[in-house]
């Protein structure tokens, strides 16, 4: 019997949240940081993020490699760390599934072991399966736990799907929402076309994952004429690496999409959409585009260690680190949009847990 959504969490999803996609904490030795993986956990609650997406790719993908074995163990932690803060608040726990078929099955039960509400479905390492066998391991990993469908780019191992796959996706019962991270305008209009014409259109939640069009997507109506009837979808909230860091100010982003979508000004809009490039602007630094995105990960960690939330950089991987003038882009960044960060926000929370401690 397949594992199914609460109905809170349900409704917390469709409604729209901030769910940043939890890093990785390590010493310089590279050994897991627990003490700072846990308070990561906890910066995300105090921020307001609605849940938490861990063991996906900014969590780093060499944690499944059997000589590391970190997959279980960062699950273990976040889902301990949500369940000593008592919310009172609905909060998604996402765990990250990848892998051929019997791997995903796998992780899935270790997923559900902890607690955790649905999976994060990774498309990304299945080059050489056609469309319908990866149909088909979505349906096996939906009969396990809900599914959060996931649209990666090709530039990081995603690929091309076409209209008919989300079709067919769409369809699949206990698929409850979909991330499109596609960096592509075109490939996004394909997924939100293809739910709105799915018999599931009202049962899956639309996330964006387009960390090069994050605001855009969250002001954007989608509108399809079919059987003579307008049907609607917009992107409810987003699911993103680059919400792993200034969190907060992410989660009040949302919030004043969300006022606008209810009283739309042209002035609103001019000042969102403004704040938009900005964003990207950002995620440019952060996530490295100029170099293939090779420095994405430890740019995530270089804003966190700067705010006191990591100690340093590192990844699993050592040849993992910034590019050329990736920092110079970060501290550019840093000085031109001094209202995007959260820094006041976690020199607070870093107090108050050093009181608690």
């Amino acid at each position: 019997m397949a594992h199914k959504l609460d109905s809170r969490l349900k409704a917390l999803l469709h409604e729209g949240t901030v769910i940043p996609a939890h890093p990785l904490a390590l010493k310089a030795d590279r050994k897991l940081e627990e003490q700072m993986q846990r308070q990561l956990t906890r910066y995300y609650m105090g921020s307001g993020a609605g849940g938490v997406a861990v063991g996906v790719h900014s969590t780093q993908f060499q944690i499944r490699d059997p000589k590391i074995n970190l997959y279980e163990t960062v699950l273990q932690l976040a889902a301990e760390e949500v369940e000593k803060a008592k919310l009172d608040r609905p909060f998604i726990k996402v765990a990250g599934i990848c892998g051929p078929t019997a791997q995903a099955v796998k992780e899935a039960e270790v997923a559900l072991k902890y607690g955790y509400d649905i999976g994060l479905l990774s498309m990304g390492g299945l080059q050489g399966w056609s469309e319908e066998q990866i149909l088909e391991r979505v349906r096996e990993v939906a009969r396990i736990m809900p599914v959060f469908g996931f649209y990666l780019q090709p530039s990081v191992g995603g690929r091309i799907f076409s209209y008919d796959f989300w079709l067919q996706f769409a369809e699949i019962m206990n698929v409850e929402a979909i991330k499109v991270a596609s960096f592509n305008r075109y490939q996004t209009l394909d997924v939100m076309r293809a739910v709105c014409h799915s018999s599931r259109k009202d049962e899956i939640a639309m996330y964006t994952g387009n960390d090069d069009n994050i605001i855009a997507d969250l002001m954007t109506t989608y509108r399809f004429t079919i059987n003579g009837q307008a049907v609607e979808k917009e992107f409810v909230g987003g699911l993103l690496g680059h919400w792993a860091v200034w969190t907060s100010k992410a989660v009040g982003l949302l919030d004043e999409v969300k006022a606008y979508r209810k009283h739309k000004t042209a002035e609103v809009a001019d000042a969102l959409l403004t704040k938009g490039i900005e964003v990207t602007d950002v995620n440019a630094a952060m996530f490295d585009p100029a170099h293939a995105f090779h420095g994405c990960i430890p740019g995530i960690h270089e804003v966190l260690r700067r705010q006191g939330l990591l100690e340093g950089r590192w990844c699993l991987n050592p040849d993992e680190e910034l590019s050329a003038g990736q920092m110079e882009e970060i501290d550019r960044v840093y000085a031109a949009y001094p209202h995007l960060n959260d820094d006041e926000f976690v020199k607070a929370f870093l107090k108050k847990e050093n009181i608690l401690v």
